[in-house]
């Protein structure tokens, strides 16, 4: 066989690869790279780091990384005692293509139906845990907040709770007149906030708020919008009116309509 650094070397001159390239891919350092190119086994860590690095560089080139590595074992290697017996040619044959004695016993590996009967329980039991966590807890008492559900293993900080939005405390009106218009308009307390006053068509007229309104009109000439929505007012032969709340608009008997005087 070749020498173990001219095949790396040959390798990758082949391919036209830069040693920093090397480098850079693997980790090992240019100078290692070069030593073993060079077979400078000294300038090497030991043999331990010599045979990873090979594994590496091999690996990298598209060499036969096991080949390599097992040369450098039968050329550098100081053997062990219980193999200072001379190595017979079939066994170096051997040895390099990978072959077992009659007395090697293959690792024992797990039988098939032993892993995937683990695999089924470990997912059986994230679904029981999760299921679990999303599944408890019934219909809870009415809140502001509710919990937002979090996965299983997150910690305490990552947990957050959703603020149910508030209900509004404010009561709004848009008035747009259509025709000639009376409008009187007070708040809960009984300011007045306009004063029997005479609209025409499209005068502009300001978005009046407050927790509670009551507005009363001579006639339906008029376009109303209340807390963001339109409310249709309907033709009357008398003044109409309403008490305006933040829930919404509701008709109010001309007894208790507001007057403005």
């Amino acid at each position: 066989m070749p020498e173990i650094g001219s095949t790396l070397r040959e390798a990758r001159m082949r391919a036209r690869i830069d040693i920093t390239e090397v480098e850079q891919a693997t980790k090992i350092r240019a100078k290692y790279l070069r030593a073993l190119e060079n077979e400078e086994w000294s300038l090497l860590p030991g043999p331990t780091f010599i045979k990873s690095f090979l594994r590496e560089y091999a690996d990298f080139l598209g060499l036969d990384a096991r080949t390599l590595v097992e040369e450098y074992k039968l050329r550098y290697e100081r053997p062990h005692d219980h193999e200072l017996a001379p190595i017979s040619p079939k066994l170096r044959h051997e040895r390099r293509t990978g072959a077992r004695g009659p007395g090697y016993r293959p690792p024992r590996v797990a039988p098939p139906w032993l892993i995937v009967g683990g695999a089924i329980v470990a997912i059986l039991v994230v679904l029981g845990i999760v299921g679990s966590q999303t599944g408890g807890g019934g219909s809870g008492t009415s809140g502001s907040t509710h919990a937002v559900t979090v996965p299983a293993g997150s910690t305490s900080k990552h947990r957050r709770t959703a603020t149910t939005p508030s209900a509004p405390t404010q009561a709004s009106v848009r008035i747009v007149p259509t025709g000639a218009v009376y409008v009187c308009l007070v708040d809960g307390g009984g300011r007045v906030l306009i004063r029997g006053s005479q609209f025409a068509a499209g005068q502009q007229v300001p978005v009046y708020r407050a927790r509670t309104l009551r507005i009363t009109l001579g006639n339906n000439a008029v376009r109303l919008r209340v807390n963001g929505r339109p409310l249709a007012v309907p033709a009357s032969s008398t003044a109409i009116a309403y008490e305006i709340t933040p829930h919404g608009a509701s008709p109010l008997p001309l007894d208790r309509a507001p007057t403005c005087t």
